[in-house]
């Protein structure tokens, strides 16, 4: 019979071989950072490790910005690929759920109907899109989606439905103001939020050098 750690390891190692050609910053490493992520905030804030762990290393495993704004597919995918494994259905059905609510989807709000787990899965999340990591993420993605890297003639837009954000194709720059900047202030734990300090002044650092050396 197949212990946990079983199922988590054969779970990394078909996101492997899934994402082994992904170059847009939601690659097999994400994936493993997000997962850590999230094991040191569970450490502090308690929570099902086991459910944390797996919806960690699914959440991406079918990005909606991939599949025209479609935010059911990871979740569908989420189960296929448990259904592999004999899991209690509310265990799956727990993963599949945190993994099709803990996206960013436009509004600057929180999602009040988390899990203890999912909040912490989201906050794992956000942290890997913010700070040196997140920078090197939005110019990563940025390239591979044909994203330039700053236009002044360009504004950031501050009022995203989901339909709208999942069709933005604004600068890597804008993508701070549009999400980034703003992760900080919706993180859901404690020591989430500790984390995620550091990160938000980060890259307010980077920006503020971004423009003394544009505007050089």
């Amino acid at each position: 019979m197949q212990t946990k750690k079983d199922i988590v390891n054969e779970t990394i190692n078909y996101l492997k071989t899934k994402f082994s050609d992904e170059f847009s910053g939601h690659d097999i490493w994400h994936l493993l950072r997000v997962r850590n992520n999230a094991i040191k905030i569970q450490k502090h804030e308690g929570g099902d490790l086991f459910i944390i762990e797996l919806a960690s290393l699914l959440h991406d495993i079918a990005d909606a910005k991939f599949y025209n704004g479609d935010i059911s597919i990871g979740a569908v995918k989420t189960l296929e690929w448990l259904s592999n494994f004999d899991l209690d259905n509310n265990k799956k059905e727990h993963i599949a759920d945190i993994v099709k609510n803990i996206s960013f989807k436009g509004e600057a709000k929180k999602n009040n109907n988390l899990t203890l787990e999912g909040m912490i899965v989201q906050d794992a999340d956000r942290l890997d899109a913010i700070g040196a990591i997140g920078i090197a993420r939005v110019f990563a993605y940025s390239g591979a989606t044909g994203r330039l890297i700053y236009d002044p003639d360009q504004k950031p837009i501050t009022n995203h439905t989901t339909e709208t954000y999942y069709k933005n194709n604004n600068t890597a720059i804008n993508h701070f103001y549009e999400k980034l900047l703003l992760l900080k202030n919706l993180m859901n734990t404690n020591y989430g939020k500790i984390l995620a300090e550091e990160r938000h002044n980060f890259m307010v650092t980077f920006l503020n050098r971004f423009y003394t050396e544009v505007e050089e």
